[in-house]
């Protein structure tokens, strides 16, 4: 039997960062290439403000073929399913393959909430896991990344595009070094698909 099916315990986690709006159109554009069967549970986070009423969910949803979910605390990840916490409820991965929510109404994580995800994927994934870091400012996920890379996890980072200052692709790059896999979000999708139908083989 395989590892891993649709709506079951996944063989794979995928954990994706990004901020701004050119973050925010990379998650879409990669959500578009993800096949509806992936045997992989995809954690989405991006940086939103703490305080106002976010339609995140909805604005992935159009373009993804993956069901995104407002995650719950202590929600059993699914394959097969896209997730995203609250704009004051950090997401992560806990123990046992289930989800956490991080309180934060103080706003405390501010622009580390990727960081947050990575690190808690790279301590609590029970199986295979990548981390993927899209556009954005600054060096949110570089941190979390490198905890992924050394945990045993894949690496995939946005290729960087020429700029003024640095970004979350170049920070996430400098930071750890060499990199598993560097591509477009298309090509990203693709190598994620890749790695995900491999994870679900029998053993």
């Amino acid at each position: 039997m395989p590892r891993s099916e649709p709506d079951g315990e996944p063989g794979l986690y995928v954990a994706i960062g990004a901020s701004g709006p050119k973050g925010l159109d990379d998650i879409q554009r990669l959500l578009a290439r993800l096949p509806r069967d992936l045997p992989a549970a995809v954690l989405i986070c991006v940086h939103r403000p703490f305080d106002k009423v976010s339609h995140l969910r909805e604005i992935l949803q159009r373009h993804s073929p993956l069901p995104i979910h407002l995650a719950q605390d202590c929600e059993r990840l699914l394959s097969g399913r896209g997730y995203i916490g609250e704009p004051d409820a950090h997401l992560c991965l806990a123990e046992r393959g289930l989800c956490g929510l991080i309180a934060d109404p103080e706003n405390l994580h501010r622009n580390r909430t990727v960081d947050v995800l990575f690190r808690s994927i790279a301590e609590h994934a029970p199986g295979r896991f990548i981390g993927v870091v899209l556009s954005g400012g600054l060096d949110d996920g570089a941190r979390g990344l490198a905890a992924i890379h050394e945990a045993g996890g894949m690496t995939m980072v946005l290729t960087p595009q020429p700029a003024p200052a640095m970004g979350m692709p170049e920070n996430a790059i400098r930071y750890d070094g060499p990199i598993d896999f560097i591509g477009s979000p298309e090509a990203i999708a693709a190598k994620i698909t890749e790695r995900a139908r491999e994870a679900a083989r029998p053993c």
